[in-house]
């Protein structure tokens, strides 16, 4: 008789021990019961036979954790705060044949077209120069302007890896941007890419799966989800958008695929690239990077900066429809999707929130509904107040599609689209609308955040960008680089092949100007304002308390703060109400802690476990 601790997958239990017959290897999964349910499981260890009684381990499959990914799962255990099943469950796991031999690399000619295309990319002085830096460091960061050429330094960095036998992983932050990256990467490679993301079919799933079992999948690309695919002999890592905040996963396990792309590949000791046009701070700071300045066009940026609140002015309107009669194209940025963001009555100054979450709702006029955007809540679009019952309500903060019913309303042949979540439901949606806008069938993108996301447009020469300095006020210690970085992406997607306007409603045009040319000037000063106070130099951890009793949340919140203040080795910036107090009819307290090292805030967190505490280290989210 043998016996096992298991880790169950994706249950927030500790290590349970099973016996068994047969010798299970360590990573192993297999089928055990707990409390009449089937559950999947994973050796962990093998262990002498308990001083209490053990169930028989049930079936096993054809299916195994690596060792590379137990150990990474339990580093993200200790360090988000997880159980061990919960880390786990985010990994793909090994299919138990030994796959067949992989082909060398030249013998893919005639299958793919990637081979002999390699010789078509040819890189310019500078980016040969980043190409070299790359090649010298284990971890690096490509911090080029946009339009610089960065993709072309990861395809000529993984054509070197390939002639290795090896394999590369390229990560994205967004599904979003997976049609563009796979149609320059397909040109490129061939067959050799495959793609994997939330959006595919599970049939779609399978298919890529059996790709990466048998070794024809070379190079694989997706968003945070992909770093967790079962993939042999892996050379490289791309991170690309590093700044971006889609990477940290906001549900437990609240990991970071970045930093836990940096952690693999020191652990299995390959390269791991980095890039962006506007690098964190945290990066920039941390590991040597390349600054790879300029593009491959030679049109200019003229910036005008417009003194308004996020409204529409006819500056906005002169300038959509002047660069309409040249036949040109332009995006507008507006922070919130819908149609307004809060509905006021003027009588009484109710404020319609949602019933389960202190936070206004969103008018969807195409439904006649508002929308909670936290909770999904919806109920019918009020004709009169519901307090008071005065027909005098106000809407306040302009939405996406109340600027599309504007902007088309100035000329019926102005071809205007949303561009936000509310209307790219699908992948399929995605690849239609940006070949519809690069095709010129739409003259004018109106959206979110959705349009900063390193999107290849071709013939923008107006970018409009509103609601900045919402952005900028925001309670949260990232907000002037969260701000200006949005700033320069999105006025990165514009003038690349002519001179483009980008005009920017704020009254901290000083601000935005001084950094506009030089981000890298920005995080200089931007580490001088944080020393000893924010991270890169200092180490955060958020706690959030969470239950329908906001009593027992607040009570749980306090006890551990009692706790807290007599630790030496960590600081307590605040606690108390979270900014949004009640989600999903739960109330949520939290705790902000700081320290110098994550070993500390680690060691003072274990002290004060509780279940209705969810753990986010590094945070990125304090509103």
């Amino acid at each position: 008789m043998f016996f096992f601790q298991i880790s169950l997958l994706g249950s927030p239990l500790d290590l349970l021990t099973y016996h068994s017959l047969n010798l299970f290897s360590i990573g192993d999964q297999i089928t055990v019961t707990l409390s009449a349910r089937k559950m999947q499981g994973v050796i962990i260890s093998i262990v002498d036979k308990p001083a209490f009684e053990t169930h028989a381990i049930g079936d096993a499959s054809s299916f195994f954790y690596s060792d590379v990914q137990i150990k990474t799962a339990q580093f993200m255990s200790e360090y988000y705060g997880c159980a061990l099943g919960e880390a786990l469950n985010l990994f793909v796991p090994f299919k138990g044949i030994s796959p067949p031999l992989k082909p060398e690399y030249d013998e893919l000619d005639g299958q793919t077209n990637w081979v002999n295309s390699a010789i078509n990319i040819t890189l310019s002085p500078s980016q040969t120069q980043a190409l070299n830096f790359l090649r010298s460091h284990s971890v690096s960061l490509l911090f080029g302007d946009t339009g610089a050429g960065k993709s072309e330094i990861y395809m000529r960095r993984m054509d070197e890896i390939l002639e290795e036998g090896k394999r590369c992983l390229l990560l994205l932050p967004e599904i979003s941007l997976t049609p563009q990256m796979e149609k320059r990467f397909k040109y490129h490679f061939g067959d050799a890419v495959v793609l994997w993301h939330s959006k595919m079919t599970p049939k779609q799933k399978k298919v890529t799966l059996e790709k990466i079992y048998e070794g024809s999948a070379h190079i694989i690309v997706g968003p945070r989800s992909a770093l967790f695919l079962p993939i042999r002999d892996l050379g490289l890592i791309v991170v690309d958008e590093e700044h971006d905040e889609s990477y940290k996963s906001s549900s437990r396990p609240r990991y970071n695929a970045r930093d836990m792309a940096i952690y693999i590949g020191n652990f299995i000791k390959i390269p791991v690239v980095l890039g962006s046009a506007t690098p964190s701070l945290p990066s920039y700071a941390k590991y040597p990077f390349f600054r790879l300045r300029g593009g491959y066009f030679e049109s200019n940026r003229t910036f005008v900066f417009e003194r308004s609140l996020e409204v529409l002015t006819p500056i906005l309107d002169h300038a959509i429809m002047k660069n309409y009669s040249r036949d040109h194209q332009g995006i507008v940025f507006i922070p919130t999707r819908a149609n307004f963001k809060y509905t006021v009555c003027e009588s009484c100054g109710y404020h319609v929130e949602c019933p389960f979450c202190s936070v206004g709702m969103s008018q969807h006029k195409n439904s006649r509904a508002l929308k909670c955007h936290y909770c999904n809540y919806t109920e019918v679009l009020p004709k009169v107040c519901p307090k008071c019952q005065s027909g005098a309500l106000s809407t306040t903060r302009l939405g996406t599609a109340e600027a599309v019913e504007h902007f088309s309303n100035l000329s019926k042949s102005l071809r205007v689209q949303q561009f936000d979540r509310d209307i790219i439901t699908t992948q399929n949606k995605l690849i239609k609308v940006l070949e519809a806008f690069n095709n010129h069938e739409i003259d004018l993108l109106v959206g979110t955040q959705m349009l900063s996301k390193g999107h290849d447009y071709h013939d923008i020469t107006l970018a409009v960008i509103m609601g900045i300095d919402n952005l900028l006020a925001q309670s949260d210690y990232r907000a002037r680089e969260r701000a200006l970085s949005l700033l320069v992406q999105i006025a990165g997607r514009s003038g690349r092949k002519q001179n483009a306007t980008v005009i920017v409603q704020s009254f901290n045009e000083p601000f935005f100007r001084e950094y506009l040319d030089d981000y890298e000037k920005f995080l200089i000063d931007e580490m001088k304002i944080r020393e000893g106070r924010y991270p890169p130099t200092k180490k955060l951890a958020r706690l959030l308390y969470s239950h329908k009793n906001g009593m027992k949340a607040k009570s749980a919140m306090e006890d551990a703060v009692s706790v807290i203040q007599q630790m030496l080795m960590v600081e307590i910036v605040g606690f108390g109400a979270a900014p949004i107090e009640r989600i999903a009819d739960k109330y949520r307290f939290q705790i902000l802690l700081r320290g110098d090292k994550s070993t500390d805030l680690i060691r003072a967190i274990k002290y004060i476990k509780s279940p209705l505490c969810e753990i986010d280290m590094d945070p990125i989210e304090f509103t």
